[in-house]
């Protein structure tokens, strides 16, 4: 299983590389949900990663609908992402009543040749998440969705993510599940899920904090879980 851990800063890079992340998801402003991080962050932490880097692009954290402009700038983090070395990037943008804005996906994936490509949260925001993977199936290079099963935290959304997966089933799509785990409800979430990824944030720190430490101990004991 991969194990993705967000980054927000040069010392969680070394930490999640150190500890047995298998891939970063690089962000900042988690208070506000996260958004794109500056260039100088992008490459420092793709100079020092022995892991894969995903960055996430998102110009504003108010909401998941973008206007042009807000869409121009992105396209153009996403060009600097790639001259920069990340492994991928982490999007998604809705239409003011909540569908995928289809045409805002083109537009950023037309930037995004040869990256890694996961769909944020903004799944969990859509009106419908099921028609969110019809949406997203059109596009072959999205991989993943990240989601919670709706705006509560996954552990309380278990049946809806299976059956998210079992949408998913017959897509190319992955389901990566993630927000509000923890690292001692981890193992039950796991044995009733079965994800073949699994997206944790403040849930390695200490406190269950985006202010504190990645904790080497709570990385190790989700990775006991499916080793």
């Amino acid at each position: 299983m991969i194990l993705e851990i967000i980054a927000t800063n040069i010392r969680d890079v070394k930490a999640a590389c150190e500890y047995g992340a298998d891939r970063i998801e690089l962000c900042v402003g988690m208070k506000e949900e996260g958004f794109t991080p500056s260039y100088g962050l992008i490459e420092s932490a793709v100079e020092l990663a022995t892991i894969p880097i995903n960055v996430i692009v998102r110009s504003h954290s108010q909401s998941f609908f973008y206007e042009s402009a807000e869409v121009d700038t992105m396209s153009r983090d996403i060009r600097m992402v790639r001259k920069l070395g990340a492994n991928g990037i982490v999007i998604g943008a809705l239409t003011e009543d909540g569908r995928v804005d289809v045409e805002v996906m083109k537009s950023l994936l037309d930037e995004a040749e040869g990256l890694d490509v996961t769909f944020h949260r903004a799944s969990d925001f859509s009106r419908n998440i099921e028609e969110t993977i019809e949406a997203l199936s059109q596009f072959k290079q999205v991989k993943r969705i990240l989601t919670a099963g709706g705006r509560k935290p996954a552990t309380e959304s278990v049946e809806t993510i299976k059956r998210l997966m079992d949408l998913a089933e017959h897509t190319h799509l992955n389901i990566m599940p993630g927000y509000g785990l923890r690292v001692d409800t981890f193992k039950e979430f796991y044995d009733k899920i079965r994800p073949t990824e699994i997206h944790f944030g403040s849930g390695v720190r200490d406190d269950n904090s985006f202010m504190r430490p990645i904790e080497r101990e709570k990385v190790e004991k989700i990775k006991q879980v499916y080793s």
